[in-house]
């Protein structure tokens, strides 16, 4: 059923719709207020002007389009605020659900639960007013609008406990995977001023150089940019948004390469590291460059997706990956057209990220930049 509302041309529409109205009223005059019209470029190290963490910007864009299009509910316009409530306890949720595989041993996390203690019982609270908060979405909803896909669920299956998963499963993908995502490609572009030039280049030519980016977004330029798809998915590569996964095995199995896989095991497989194999990418598998991913000037993926699970695989690919990919773009070239982006710290220009435990990437201190309005023709 999800696969079946995801792929319909309306919601990809209805959503396409909510991501070009925040970038044009929320994100671009947020960026605008706190961006110097300086000539220069910014430095990596330089520490003049606003300082902005795009990783926080990103989440608060991503949780508001994702709440617009799945709830049919505005976070800024909620007048009870319980939207935000769940965002926090999701965050602690997923930060404290991460932080389980950090003990020693698993019999340490499962003797707290057992005993309800430390931050297995911070953990109990938080799903406790996740739980609460998502009935709450459900019993309460002020949208009319049958486009959101919460509507469309329930006009399927009204049980409460399949509702409330929806709602915890498309936050945590369209929020966290998609910010991650951003941040990270945000971090590479900023370290790479070739690929934030070809960038600029290919939007000028698909859009137009003085067109100004909000009014002229529109779904069909966002297939018309190999260059800016390759970047997304180079990014991708070396820091994908889910940076290990697993998955349990219901029926005894074999594996392709004759591995045997009992039933109830758990395979754990990692993106991270996989996108950094020499025999599958190559010597220059740790380089930033996405011309791997362009053949005579079209987006090509040079493995199969068994050997790229960013966004899964087979009968289990991600549902939300045309979705999520439209989203990234959108902003992607947005901001790309608006601004020329420093990193503030000299280590994050040279200096491999750290991340901090959850379930998704997130970079540890933010990614704080400098932003400075680019130039363009009238």
């Amino acid at each position: 059923m999800a696969s079946l509302e995801l792929g319909n041309v309306s919601i990809r529409s209805y959503a396409f719709e909510i991501v070009s109205k925040e970038i044009k009223l929320e994100l671009l005059p947020l960026l605008s207020s706190s961006s110097s019209s300086s000539s220069s470029s910014p430095s990596s190290s330089s520490r003049e002007g606003p300082i902005v963490d795009l990783q926080k910007v990103f989440r608060s864009f991503t949780f508001n389009t994702i709440c617009q299009i799945t709830f049919g509910l505005d976070p800024d316009q909620n007048p009870n605020n319980n939207l935000s409530e769940f965002a926090a306890a999701f965050d602690l949720a997923s930060r404290l659900s991460a932080e389980r595989a950090l003990t020693p041993s698993p019999l340490i996390w499962k003797i707290k639960r057992l005993l309800n203690i430390g931050s297995e019982k911070q953990l109990k609270q938080a799903i406790k007013i996740i739980n609460v908060l998502a009935n709450e979405i459900i019993a309460n909803r002020i949208s009319r609008n049958r486009l959101n896909l919460l509507s469309r669920f329930m006009a399927s299956n009204d049980e409460p406990a399949f509702l409330r998963d929806i709602i915890v499963n498309f936050t945590l993908a369209g929020r966290d995977s998609v910010a991650s995502a951003l941040t990270t490609f945000f971090w590479l572009v900023a370290r790479n001023p070739g690929v934030d030039s070809a960038i600029v280049a290919e939007s000028d030519r698909v859009m137009g150089a003085s067109e100004k980016t909000a009014s002229a977004l529109s779904l069909p330029y966002t297939l018309e940019m190999p260059y800016l798809t390759a970047s997304l998915y180079e990014s991708m590569r070396l820091y994908p948004p889910v940076q290990f996964d697993s998955k349990h095995s219901l029926t005894d199995d074999v594996l392709p390469d004759g591995t045997v896989v009992r039933r109830g095991s758990r395979v754990t497989y990692h993106p991270y590291a996989m996108g950094r194999m020499g025999h599958v990418w190559g010597q220059d598998c740790l380089e930033f460059r996405p011309e791997r991913w362009l053949v005579n000037g079209k987006f090509e993926s040079p493995v199969c997706p068994f050997k790229y699970p960013v966004f899964q695989a087979g009968v289990r690919v991600c549902l939300g990956k045309e979705m999520a990919l439209m989203e990234m773009k959108c902003v992607a070239v947005a901001v790309i057209r608006g601004f020329e982006i420093g990193l503030v710290y000299d280590d994050y220009s040279s200096s491999v990220p750290k991340f901090d435990p959850g379930l998704t990437a997130t970079l540890r201190g933010g990614l704080p930049v400098i932003l400075k309005t680019r130039k363009r023709s009238n």
